[in-house]
């Protein structure tokens, strides 16, 4: 067995170069290719292949965890595409989109300061219910009409959406604590 580390990881994995994937497909590659590059298998090769064995664990392991996660995967197609999202120089965002984000953060640390768990919880599914809506919009983006710059701009939402979601989480443990 030998792996193209060259390979992107849709390659790597036998799925099409989409944002929407057959998570059972992922699945079942992965520990297909797990199960023959494991450098338990390489145990008594010499060191040369023993050490390719690694790589190609490496490279399986880097490869699921990017595809698995939808956030993930539509930053790595993204990539692929030569288009860098500038998450981190790229801040403009709609003045719409940054009051909604505005108007989250007030209503956490509202519900958080009062110690209200329920607004929290709720905050959070409300949260977790935009989330999905943004991620029908990535696969829309990236795989109905193939609009990189779109996708790019949902990239950047989803990943103030994450993050507030982890300030919610957050505050829940706190709260529980």
């Amino acid at each position: 067995m030998s792996i193209d580390l060259q390979q992107d990881f849709f390659a790597l994995f036998g799925l099409p170069r989409r944002f929407e994937l057959d998570e059972g497909a992922l699945e079942t590659a992965f520990h297909d290719l797990q199960g023959e590059v494991h450098p338990d298998r390489y145990a008594h090769f010499p060191d040369a292949d023993k050490r390719r064995a690694m790589q190609w664990a490496t490279r399986v392991n880097e490869g699921f965890r990017t595809l698995r996660k939808p956030l993930g995967r539509a930053m790595y197609l993204l990539e692929l595409a030569g288009i860098d999202p500038a998450l981190e120089t790229n801040t403009a965002m709609s003045p719409e989109f940054l009051m909604e984000q505005m108007e989250w953060r007030e209503a956490v640390d509202e519900a958080r300061t009062a110690g209200e768990v329920e607004e929290l919880e709720h905050l959070h599914q409300r949260l977790r219910q935009h989330g999905r809506e943004m991620l029908a919009t990535l696969h829309e983006a990236f795989d109905e009409r193939q609009d990189l710059e779109a996708a790019a701009e949902t990239v950047r939402r989803l990943m103030f959406l994450e993050k507030l979601q982890h300030q919610i989480d957050d505050a829940l443990e706190a709260l529980e604590s």
